[in-house]
């Protein structure tokens, strides 16, 4: 017999501790900040103070500025560490998560595993597809809005996870971004919206809401323009599952935003879309 309570209250654990570790990594990001201001405001304080080619000096501050910041965000942690811990630590959460379902009884439509082909076949994969493309459009936009006001999106994280060879690039979008993509939309979506409203009776859009909220701030680490992104995006996502039943759509559609938002601006060098 499912134990539905139980289950719901691991669910809570799991996003407490998963938050909790966000939070830290959002520390550590920022722990260089100091020595960060120390240096763009020598940067600052050197350049002439003649406003002759007031645009070129400022975009040479810039750039400098965007020098030192990766430099000493590379120097804290490097790509391939942050690669491994990423994985490792969402591997363990999905092991969990799992372990916990199968000890718990929870079967597995609730979920979102259904025979239905909207819920594992190919049409949830193309629902998928077509909802991550639009989501990431949606994204792009947000956050080119939130630069043209002049707070935009903090993007040190995307920069440190992005790799700087091919065999690189194989791993973040053969293993990292997989497990990234199945562990959260298990614990978000199927975990925190699925088996609440299966076996509590819990109402979905409340449930989409909380667990947006949860997923947003899990994402402290891209800035306060990040958490309103990213919580719209959770959104997004919950609403596929609630409509869909599936979590095979909602994995295929988080894994293409942040493939997408790798490959596009950080292999290809592309700028945001409406910028």
């Amino acid at each position: 017999m499912p134990q539905w309570a139980a289950f719901v209250g691991l669910t809570g654990f799991l996003l407490t501790v998963l938050l909790a570790l966000s939070r830290l990594s959002q520390r550590s990001l920022s722990g260089d900040a100091g020595g960060l201001t120390a240096r763009t405001d020598t940067l600052e304080r050197v350049q002439p103070t003649d406003s002759t080619y007031p645009r070129f000096e400022s975009t040479r501050t810039a750039r400098q500025r965007q020098h030192i910041e990766g430099q000493l965000s590379r120097d804290g942690l490097s790509t391939g560490a942050l690669l491994a811990n990423v994985a490792l630590t969402q591997g363990l959460f999905g092991v969990l998560l799992l372990g916990g379902a199968v000890f718990f009884e929870i079967p597995l439509s609730a979920l979102g595993v259904t025979a239905s082909a909207l819920s594992t076949g190919l049409p949830a994969i193309a629902v998928g597809l077509a909802a991550g493309v639009g989501f990431w459009v949606g994204n792009e936009l947000a956050a080119a809005a939130a630069d043209g006001f002049g707070i935009g999106v903090d993007e040190s994280l995307r920069e440190l996870l992005a790799p700087d060879s091919a065999g690189g690039w194989v791993v973040l979008l053969g293993v990292v971004l997989p497990v990234i993509a199945v562990v959260e939309e298990l614990l978000f979506r199927a975990a925190a919206i699925g088996v609440p409203v299966v076996g509590l009776d819990a109402p979905a859009w409340a449930m989409v809401a909380i667990s947006s909220v949860a997923f947003a701030l899990g994402h402290g680490a891209q800035g306060r323009v990040g958490v309103v992104v990213t919580g719209a995006l959770g959104t997004a996502l919950g609403a596929l599952f609630v409509l869909t039943n599936s979590l095979l759509a909602v994995v295929v559609a988080h894994y293409l935003v942040n493939a997408l938002e790798l490959t596009v601006h950080e292999g290809l060098g592309v700028g945001r879309l409406g910028s």
